[in-house]
């Protein structure tokens, strides 16, 4: 063996060794971004936007607030991406099942909205207790939120009913009126859950709320009987 053998060999075992050593860095760099948006839904629906810091979110997400600056420049930059993170998503995904939907436009506009009733019930239904709070002090913010959250919703859940009404489910009737009937008793539970609803002495339950809601939206929506 000669003494190139022994110092290649010796390097490639540092090298590797240095591969592995830097694998977890690489990993806890990647998944930085997620641990900062996670950190920013805690920060903002508990103290508001105007109220949040950035240095309290890079310390929940155990980062310094300098690699929190290199990720997200800006708070609006970063409750952006925690908006998109959480409601984007979910608007993206109803798209897609409303143009895949094999069955009833009854049982896919129940599914859409208990999908909705579980983004409420979770810690990220304090962001549109946020936007409603803040809205008129942040108008920039709330334009740019109805434009990429409210206004889709809201043709989200027009496709739904057209569906169903042009299937016999759902009777007809004004679709831009009907889909806000639809909506707003659930944005006022997002909003009341996540204020007043904390100091209720006898809450009413979810599965009580929603059970009563589907019932009587579904019922609504049912085409009228010809005599």
């Amino acid at each position: 063996m000669t003494d190139w053998s022994v110092s290649n060999g010796s390097e490639t075992m540092e090298g590797a060794a240095s591969e592995l050593a830097s694998r977890p860095r690489r990993r806890r760099k990647a998944a930085r971004p997620a641990e900062l948006l996670d950190a920013a839904i805690e920060v903002f629906a508990e103290k508001g936007f105007a109220a949040a810091k950035l240095e309290e979110v890079a310390r929940r997400a155990g980062v310094s607030k300098g690699t929190a600056y290199l990720y997200f420049p800006t708070k609006e930059a970063l409750f952006k991406a925690a908006i998109r993170e959480v409601v984007v998503t979910r608007l993206a995904m109803g798209e897609r099942e409303v143009e895949e939907w094999q069955g009833s436009s009854a049982a896919l506009l129940r599914h859409m909205l208990e999908q909705w009733g579980q983004l409420i019930r979770s810690r990220q239904g304090g962001l549109l207790k946020l936007i409603v709070a803040e809205a008129r002090n942040f108008p920039d913010l709330a334009s740019w939120y109805h434009a990429e959250v409210g206004e889709r919703g809201h043709r989200l859940l027009i496709a739904v009913l057209e569906r169903g009404i042009a299937g016999g489910e759902f009777r007809r009737g004004d679709v831009e009126a009907m889909a806000q009937v639809v909506a707003c008793p659930m944005a006022f539970r997002a909003i009341w859950s996540n204020s007043v609803g904390w100091y209720e002495r006898l809450p009413l339950s979810d599965e009580r709320f929603y059970d009563s809601y589907f019932t009587l939206m579904l019922a609504g929506l049912r085409p009228e009987r010809k005599e």
